[in-house]
């Protein structure tokens, strides 16, 4: 496929390959952009951001209207896409496109929302007889740099309320995975959305990073990846308004009092959907001593259970991760796990990108596993000695994204979801749950700002102060 750029397609004397993740079959090709292309892009978007903030909201809201609508009859093409490219089984892939497509759709109800508000000047005695209102207005030229493994959708929770915001949109996909992004681009244009207004620029992100970050008219930043480089973006990118949805560790506390089995099926889902190549897996599985031994026996039967291959099999439950280093990192990891005392109860064979989801027993809070984010197959199970034990080991990171807790005592749930640190809480589930219309983000190194339409829109717009004297 090619690039879009400053309103057109474009080839580049570069290209890469995009690669199934399971077999390393070439899917397609794409421009292997310099920052030159990116210097291009702004310019285009430059006149864009003007057609944007002029352009009625009821026009937005048709654009984004008409691109749902596209989408949604394009369901099985994305959702198949999405899974050829990322590694995600079908069923996933499915789920995602539609999940995108209820995104782009809740901005489009945005756009309608966008106000401002009256501020009482009178309250204090200096502002008696002055009118005040507040404008919300466009931040001009987004920059929406999107991760690999939900190439659509977290996509589309940047594109769907920049466009609702009235701005013009720089996209730069994952370089694994840029082919959801373009069929995005291609769909937002069908549906009438000026060609000035977005740009997918394709290319390595060390390369073309720093020359979004430094273009002084790109006023905002959306960032969806690891720690370690939204903390570089964010010394790089100065005084641009910037959102980070990093990485995270996420821990499940399970009581005495829970159903070890319906934690067990919980975590099956919320460790192991995606290959557990999710910000929000659950990884780290903290239980109280009563039920330790019975939890364990349940999740290494249902871990047991799922299979994993070729994400394009329908029988599978697990495909590939989305390279093969990074299977080997997983693969890594467990070892040095077992190497320092922990017990591998099943999994973690490695055939090529493919990990068999693992359980490990008697992870201590020091070990990798529990330190740093696997985003790969496998949970952790750590005996804490109570409560009190439980929220201190979940607290004992630097990651503060999803935590969970599985109880039937409503006053144990609350001080959980009062003192566990943390940007998403869930009471009876795991921590792997979102839905497109909550204010979704973290705490600490997870990272700042809130994602989901309503609060994407406040993020990329900014506020003006009228007062009447």
């Amino acid at each position: 496929m090619q690039h879009f750029l400053n309103g057109e397609w474009r080839d580049h004397h570069k290209a890469s390959e995009v690669l199934n993740p399971f077999d390393g079959s070439v899917i397609d090709t794409v421009p292997n952009a310099s920052p030159a292309e990116i210097t291009t892009a702004i310019d285009g978007l430059a006149n864009g951001a003007e057609i944007m903030r002029n352009m009625p909201a009821h026009q937005r809201v048709e654009i984004l209207r008409k691109t749902a609508a596209l989408m949604h009859d394009r369901l099985e093409e994305l959702g198949r896409l999405i899974s050829t490219e990322e590694g995600k089984v079908l069923a996933e892939g499915r789920i995602e496109a539609g999940r995108a497509t209820e995104t782009i759709d809740l901005s489009a109800d945005e756009a309608r929302r966008l106000h401002g508000e009256t501020v009482p000047l009178d309250s204090t005695p200096g502002g008696v007889g002055k009118l005040g209102f507040t404008l919300r207005v466009p931040c001009g030229i987004v920059a929406a740099i999107t991760p690999f493994n939900f190439p659509l959708n977290l996509v589309a929770h940047k594109v769907g309320p920049a466009i609702a915001g009235g701005n013009a949109v720089l996209l730069k996909p994952a370089s694994d995975t840029p082919l959801s992004s373009l069929k995005l681009v291609e769909l937002l244009l069908e549906a009438g959305l000026p060609k000035e207004a977005i740009a997918c620029v394709t290319g390595s992100g060390a390369a073309l990073g720093p020359a979004i970050c430094n273009d002084a008219r790109v006023r905002k930043i959306s960032f969806t990846g690891s720690a370690l480089v939204g903390e570089q973006i964010c010394r790089l990118a100065g005084l641009k308004r910037i959102t980070m949805e990093l990485g995270s560790n996420s821990p499940v506390v399970v009581l005495d009092d829970a159903d070890p089995e319906k934690v067990a099926d919980a975590v099956a889902v919320t460790g192991f959907a995606n290959a557990g190549q999710v910000c929000i897996s659950s990884q780290r599985i903290l239980a109280t001593p009563r039920i330790h031994d019975d939890l364990l026996d349940a999740l290494t039967a249902r871990v047991s259970q799922l299979t994993a291959g070729n994400q394009l099999d329908e029988q599978n439950n697990i495909g590939p991760l989305v390279r093969k280093s990074d299977a080997c990192r997983v693969e890594e990891w467990l070892g040095q796990a077992q190497r320092d005392g922990a017990d591998l109860r099943c999994g973690g064979e490695r055939n090529g990108a493919v990990i068999q989801p693992a359980v490990l027993a008697n992870v201590r809070g020091d070990m990798r596993m529990s330190c740093e984010e696997l985003f790969g197959p496998a949970v952790g199970v750590t005996r804490a000695d109570s409560i009190e034990d439980a929220i201190r080991l979940a607290n004992d990171t630097r990651f503060g994204l999803s935590a969970a807790v599985f109880t039937q005592d409503i006053d144990k749930a609350i001080r959980f979801a009062r003192e566990v640190d943390s940007g998403n809480l869930h009471i009876n589930f795991g921590t792997a749950w979102r839905a497109e219309t909550m204010p979704y983000g973290g705490l600490k190194d997870s990272g700042m700002g809130k994602e989901g339409p309503k609060y994407t829109v406040e993020e990329m717009t900014e506020t003006k102060m009228v007062v009447i004297h």
